[in-house]
């Protein structure tokens, strides 16, 4: 047992709080503002003041934003090169099938898992990024489509709720987002999973 921590603490793998609730999605908020929230930006900065190449650069950043989480998640968790660059496609992936939340938890295990074996074997330009991907993928295909539903099924509870009782509720969900605010975590991040949009995102930003 005590072989394996100490190879553990070597390859910089730690199963804490610290690592994955606050340094991954702290890097997963950057991940998406250098791409989603950037877009949309450029987006709305095209439409209103009828610049196409702003329409263009916006489809750009926010087809990026699954490569943007996986890197930034992977590179908070200290990954080597090779498991950092292939992190890019797990988060293409995790994005793809279960969000950003779903990106979140299928670089998570590949980053950690790609970490165990960099630079374990001569030919590590093949197996580390083949670790990397495979697993994260497949974490991705097993977890994606139940994260998803479960974010969208949240997200639409909070909204309709936020729409029945606009006082209450616009209340209550403000006061969990500031709760959110006075924590080492990201609140964008926690405010962007479930999609809130129209009167809970409102009292979200409020």
């Amino acid at each position: 047992m005590s072989n394996f921590k100490e190879f553990l603490k070597k390859k910089n793998v730690n199963f804490t709080v610290q690592a994955y609730l606050i340094d991954a999605l702290g890097a997963m908020a950057f991940g998406l503002f250098a791409s989603l929230l950037i877009g949309t930006i450029f987006d709305t900065l095209g439409q209103q003041l009828h610049i196409e190449s702003f329409n263009v650069i916006a489809q750009y950043a926010k087809s990026a934003t699954g490569a943007a989480l996986g890197v930034a998640i992977a590179h908070a968790l200290k990954a080597p090169q090779l498991v950092l660059f292939s992190a890019a496609t797990v988060g293409i992936a995790g994005n793809t099938l279960g969000g950003p939340v779903g990106a979140l938890v299928a670089t998570v295990v590949a980053t950690e898992l790609g970490k165990l074996v960099s630079k374990e074997t001569r030919l590590d330009i093949v197996v580390t990024p083949g670790v990397t991907i495979i697993f994260g993928v497949l974490t991705a295909q097993c977890v994606g489509p139940t994260v998803a539903r479960f974010m969208d099924w949240f997200g639409t509870v909070v909204k309709t709720a936020t729409e029945m009782q606009p006082f209450f509720m616009g209340i209550l969900v403000s006061a969990l987002i500031g709760v959110a605010l006075t924590l080492p975590i990201s609140s964008a991040a926690i405010c962007i999973a479930p999609s809130l949009d129209g009167l809970a995102g409102g009292a979200a930003t409020a």
